[in-house]
């Protein structure tokens, strides 16, 4: 995996803006449903592969709390607020009570894939870390919350 000392907030503004010209292409050749469906297919897709990449890169064996170690790089330069509420080997329960990407995907005129291009990634991301790392969200800032609610639950293999 290639690392970047770019903030995972720039890396995904710069994303966005090569995406938006892209998206709206589609959007109007296919609809923007059938736009938004390839568009989130394609971030799963490389979410998974992102995941895997990191978990490769690491020296110690994948678990819910070396997942957890990594929600810095995503808090970086302030991109997220966040207020921990449980952290064990088997959950890790935090609200993120503000979120500058989805300021940020609003502003860029993205608001409304902005769940596709970072929201949809969380939960595909662990899978590609660790598929035993399962995350529960009922809500997220992006599409319009007060907060999100990330639970994430380790369920090792019987």
């Amino acid at each position: 995996m290639s690392k970047t000392d770019l903030p995972i907030l720039e890396q995904r503004r710069i994303e966005a803006n090569i995406i938006k010209p892209i998206y709206e292409e589609m959007a109007a050749e296919l609809g923007a449903e059938r736009a938004k469906s390839i568009l989130e297919n394609a971030i799963i897709k490389n979410s998974i592969a992102h995941g895997k990449a990191y978990a490769e890169g690491q020296e110690e064996t994948t678990s819910l709390l070396s997942f957890h170690a990594l929600l810095p790089q995503w808090m970086a330069d302030g991109a997220l607020e966040v207020e921990i509420l449980k952290e064990d080997d088997k959950h890790v329960d935090y609200n993120v009570t503000r979120c500058r990407f989805a300021e940020m995907y609003r502003e860029m005129g993205v608001g409304d894939i902005g769940h596709i291009l970072s929201c949809g990634r969380d939960g595909t991301f662990c899978t590609g870390y660790d598929p035993k790392i399962h995350l529960d969200r009922s809500q997220t800032i992006m599409q319009g919350a007060s907060h999100c609610d990330f639970r994430y639950r380790y369920e090792p293999e019987d």
